[in-house]
């Protein structure tokens, strides 16, 4: 073995991502970032082969959602990255911790056609993460490795992108020094925190409305709830925060038009860890009456910075802010104004509109949800049977339904899910895609044969980009290029290795569930619309 001080960045590296925690990396090896690979089983570091690197984002994405401990991704220089900046695009929209890791050419002197040239490698990755930097030596290398790890723990995840000359990759470097220690998530102002309870205290009204950044938060959520009485709402992201079965709570509707009426009856309003964005809603503003108090927690500073209408702003993590408050509050419940046969009506309501707009897509979900087990995570793709899901699917826990809401990309479902299978192999895990966008990485269909996942993918196969057409029809085009010809999935899977089902009936998912989780590899099971 080589000394100590004479190994090569690249081996050096792996052994300070070890020392990081890290235990898993996705990615493909290249000539152009093989020094890395050099370090990886010295390190004791995992290495999951994806088909592409897209595919190898996903995993570190999905990862990183399942075990809430940053994912790693290691690409060649340019069209490696390219092809990780989707991922990454995805993992920023979602605020999720995602390493990037990769090679690039030296700098300096005109471009001279070099292989994987660009023009701007750092620049380019830089538009979808929270930073992109160089590694100037081995120093700097390992000092943009902590800064990425302690922004991942102290503040709002976003994706960041570090990149290694080839010549330092090779070079002889010394041992990264001991890891810096993050800094746990800061705490609300209390005088604010006064404030607020204050106000929440006085409401009739009060309305939470809890987004993904309050995942971690459930217990401190659902006891602030209660104790004032108070209606709530929740994103697709923050499914799982407040008990389904909670009478006060509307569930994952705020994307129904009317529920800006809802929301209107509050008269305070705390929104927590949520960007409130166009994805969150589908119209311009939630809908608070013009009287109501609008209280803001968000552990980002931008959000908080550009929010104009809220009364208090307070910046912190989720979990403590809501404790902090609930302790303001005091002993004993609240009695508020909202009716519980109101909001039952609403949430009926909302469902009607659902099976009017996508018919037989809930019979199909409530099959699905049904026979898969409490535990279980499912990882969506951008597809209708998942826009109705992520509605019409209440989750009893936080984190257990993952959708690429924000950036909207198709080919997420399937990597992202044996991502999260790579870090959490004890719980069922299920991908959920359309049979459009399923194409675009259905070839990691290979990994998870070669891992041994016991995978269901689940494949909605309509034979068309069915919101697409509707999209046209509504807007009176005619559909034009929304009809594809698609493989024999069953075939197509079964080539990797895989096991194949179509079930024939709404009976016959929950056995073939049921088989595919118990199988010793991944199983397609492809649904067709008319099942019944």
């Amino acid at each position: 073995m080589m000394p100590q001080d004479r190994r090569p960045l690249g081996v050096q590296l792996a052994h300070a991502l070890a020392a990081r925690g890290v235990e898993v990396v996705f990615g493909i090896p290249g000539v152009h970032n093989q020094e890395i690979y050099r370090g990886l089983d010295e390190a004791g570091l995992r290495h999951v082969l994806a088909r592409h690197e897209q595919g190898a984002g996903f995993m570190a994405d999905g990862y990183a959602r399942a075990t809430g401990w940053p994912g790693v991704a290691c690409v060649i220089s340019g069209p490696g990255l390219c092809n990780l900046m989707t991922p990454l695009g995805q993992s920023w929209s979602d605020s999720v911790a995602v390493l990037a890791l990769s090679s690039c050419l030296p700098n300096g002197g005109p471009p001279d056609h070099r292989l994987h040239e660009m023009r701007d490698q750092r620049a380019a990755a830089a538009a979808v993460t929270a930073w992109s930097e160089e590694a100037r030596d081995a120093d700097h290398a390992y000092a943009l490795l902590d800064r990425a790890f302690a922004g991942f723990a102290e503040r709002r995840p976003r994706p960041a992108h570090m990149q290694v000359p080839i010549p330092l990759l090779e070079a002889a470097a010394p041992a990264a020094p001991p890891a810096v220690r993050p800094q746990p998530p800061g705490r609300p102002d209390p005088g604010i925190v006064t404030r607020a309870a204050r106000l929440l205290a006085e409401a009739r009204r009060p309305l939470l409305i809890l987004g993904g950044g309050t995942r971690g938060a459930a217990p401190e959520a659902r006891a602030l709830a209660a104790r004032l009485g108070a209606a709530s709402f929740v994103t697709s992201a923050g499914r799982g925060v407040i008990a389904p079965g909670d009478p006060l709570h509307f569930g994952s509707f705020l994307a129904r038009p009317d529920s800006a009426r809802e929301i209107a009856r509050a008269d305070v309003v705390l929104v927590a860890g949520c960007a409130l964005s166009e994805t969150d809603l589908w119209r311009e503003t939630p809908g608070f009456d013009d009287h109501a108090r609008v209280i803001r927690l968000d552990i980002d500073p931008a959000i908080l910075a550009a929010d104009t209408r809220s009364e208090l702003r307070l910046a912190g993590d989720a979990a403590a802010g809501l404790a902090m408050i609930g302790a303001a509050l005091g002993q004993g419940a609240a009695a508020s104004d909202w009716q519980p046969d109101r909001i039952d009506a609403a949430r009926r309501r909302w469902f009607a509109e659902i099976d009017a707009d996508r018919p037989g897509l809930l019979a199909v979900i409530g099959a699905l949800r049904e026979a898969l087990p409490p535990e279980a995570m499912v990882f969506s793709d951008m597809t209708q049977i998942a826009y109705a899901a992520v509605e019409a699917w209440p989750a009893s826990a936080p984190g257990l339904w993952h959708h690429p809401s924000g950036f909207g990309t198709l080919g997420y479902a399937l990597p992202a899910a044996i991502g999260a299978a790579v870090g959490r192999p004890e719980v069922p895990v299920v991908a959920l895609a359309g049979d459009y966008g399923v194409q675009y990485t259905i070839q990691e269909l290979g990994t998870a044969v070669e891992l041994g996942l016991s995978l269901p993918l689940v494949v909605w196969d309509n034979e068309r980009l069915g919101e697409i057409e509707a999209s046209m029809v509504a807007a009176q085009i005619a559909p034009r290029a929304v009809h594809q010809r698609n493989p024999d999935f069953c075939a197509l899977a079964r080539a990797w290795g895989a096991e194949a089902e179509t079930p024939e009936s709404l009976d016959a998912i929950a056995p073939a569930l049921e088989r595919a989780l118990a199988a010793d590899g991944p199983t397609l099971i492809r649904l067709t619309p008319g099942l019944t």
